[in-house]
């Protein structure tokens, strides 16, 4: 398998209702004008170059916008190849078995909808990844869209390639790559969904925490169950020993807030009551589950938030047990 980081770049049409979409068989978003590419080598290390310009056929006039952030003119277009030309001599110097990598969707639907309108060969570039993803799941950013010019400033990457260039964004691309465990984001890319979801919640529960409540006594993490029922038959998990004097707790009943968290007050003889939420968390890989424990001064807050809580289990109950007796 060869990994190849590839960028594109395209011009528009100057309206959306030019006559030109009435004799295509799509709605075509963009017509390349320059393929750039960069081979990595076993090591995940900068490769081979690749660059060409192509002549294009549809959108003959550069659109003001993208010959300002390109710098393309009426001359450089002119000096292209053909559309299959190019794509002919790209696929001679990728070869077969290819991976690509791009900053960002967008290049593998224009170069999807070039090859459409040219009624090429396209088998052999199914295989794509998105390297935004792998940079945004190993920085913790979340699921929001960073700039390739974000993720150069991270990781203090100097600018010394010509940005808006097909084969300086995918040099600059790779060279993200290169500070990026890209054998573990290539193996873990088809979790990735998954695992940014996983990060946003734990940002959004850290968040919630915080804001809540400063006075947290006890994180309290528990590791490996087969399953969540499994996590609270584990007196250690679903019972609570007062963070103050060691003693065991006695609580009320857990209650189901949905998104795999429970809330429950335990009360304690010599120190008084405590707010306790506990979150389960499966792993990446769906085979086991994690527990996370928190433990806090309870607080009237607190007991009015479980108050309600439970008036609102026992209507569901009462709802449920009218519905079977008809």
């Amino acid at each position: 398998m060869k990994y190849i980081v590839v960028d594109l770049e395209w011009n528009q049409a100057l309206s959306s209702k030019s006559p030109v979409f009435n004799r295509l068989p799509l709605h075509l978003r963009g017509e390349i004008i320059e393929i750039g590419a960069v081979m990595l080598n076993d090591d995940f290390s900068l490769g081979e170059e690749f660059s060409i310009d192509i002549k294009p056929v549809y959108f003959k006039k550069m659109h003001y916008k993208v010959k300002k952030i390109t710098g393309f003119d009426a001359e450089r277009l002119s000096n292209g190849v053909s559309f299959p030309e190019a794509y002919e001599r790209f696929h001679e110097w990728c070869g077969d078995d290819v991976t690509f990598i791009t900053w960002g969707c967008d290049d593998q639907s224009i170069l999807e909808q070039n090859i459409i309108i040219h009624d090429l060969f396209w088998e052999w570039i199914k295989e794509w990844v998105n390297l935004q993803v792998i940079y945004n799941i190993q920085t913790n950013s979340g699921k929001n869209q960073k700039s390739l010019a974000t993720a150069m400033e991270h990781f203090g990457i100097e600018q010394t390639r010509t940005a808006h260039d097909a084969l300086g964004d995918a040099y600059n691309t790779a060279l993200v790559s290169t500070h990026l465990n890209m054998e573990e984001g290539l193996r873990t890319y088809q979790y990735a969904d998954k695992i940014l979801a996983e990060i946003e919640a734990e940002k959004t529960e850290q968040k919630d925490t915080a804001q809540e409540d400063k006075s947290e006594v006890s994180p309290l993490t528990y590791r490996d169950y087969e399953s969540k029922a499994a996590a609270f038959n584990d007196p250690e998990v679903s019972g609570v020993k007062c963070p103050l004097c060691g003693k065991d707790m006695d609580g009320k009943k857990w209650l189901n807030q949905g998104d795999q968290r429970y809330i429950n007050i335990f009360t304690c003889e010599n120190d008084g009551k405590f707010f306790v939420r506990l979150k389960f968390k499966k792993h990446t890989d769906e085979l086991l589950w994690d527990a996370r424990k928190l433990v806090y001064p309870a607080e009237d807050t607190h007991e009015d938030l479980y108050r309600d809580k439970l008036k609102q289990v026992r209507r569901r109950g009462r709802s449920h047990s009218k519905h079977k007796k008809h």
